[in-house]
């Protein structure tokens, strides 16, 4: 292949990927298809996307791995100055740590829109897929240190009852949610959202959810 079809070729791709982020910030990553994003992408074949992602999971792949990087940069040095402080700074220093590097995409236009959906529509799926959209498996990756870092900061029930997930999900939701807005000045939804969510994740369980907690925790033992 000459070096100008290789430039092609590589435009293509991002024209694709382009369509995509468009598309799925409009209508979310389910109700689009691979042969609409082909011809959003002005493709001359209309299984362009098949040729270069396989499938809308391949193609959604390589739009996370197109901004993970960014995401993944940005968390890790929240959380070495986190760190710095030997944990000085305290549960709002982490949860800022959650927040900001989601924050930064609601200045990226329609390319961070679309990322965010995709992630948010991952999420909130019957059946939620987080080790793509959360980089959950991978043991350097930015959101299992902050994991890490919260848990001992939470009662033992309340990592139990998956807090820091449901804290995750909120906070992706809503960054999703805002990229739909039209809004352009960030900071305050950002600082309160900041606020919501170190609530979230230490809101006191009540003693009806210990108490079921106790129940489900005894027959599951019993079945055992």
């Amino acid at each position: 292949m000459s070096p100008a079809s290789r430039a092609e070729s590589a435009a293509t791709r991002d024209r694709l990927l382009e369509a995509a982020e468009r598309l799925f910030a409009e209508r979310g990553a389910d109700a689009v298809s691979m042969r609409e994003i082909a011809r959003s992408a002005g493709a001359r074949n209309v299984i362009a996307g098949q040729y270069w992602f396989g499938d809308k999971a391949g193609l959604i792949r390589a739009l996370l791995n197109k901004h993970t990087p960014e995401v993944e940069a940005r968390r890790h040095a929240l959380l070495d100055a986190y760190e710095s402080t030997s944990g000085a700074g305290g549960l709002h220093m982490l949860v800022a740590a959650l927040v900001h590097p989601l924050g930064a995409k609601l200045d990226q236009g329609i390319a961070g829109a679309g990322y965010l959906r995709t992630v948010s529509d991952l999420l909130t799926r019957p059946v939620p897929s987080v080790i793509e959209p959360l980089g959950s498996d991978d043991p350097g990756g930015s959101l299992r240190r902050w994991s890490a870092l919260v848990e001992p900061l939470l009662a033992p029930d309340a990592v139990a009852m998956h807090r820091r997930f449901l804290t995750v999900r909120f906070v992706v939701v809503e960054v999703a949610l805002r990229s739909q807005s039209g809004k352009t000045d960030h900071a305050l939804f950002l600082s309160h959202l900041i606020d919501v969510a170190a609530g979230q994740l230490t809101a006191p369980l009540s003693e009806s959810t210990l108490r079921l907690r106790r129940q489900r925790l005894s027959q599951a033992n019993v079945q055992s």
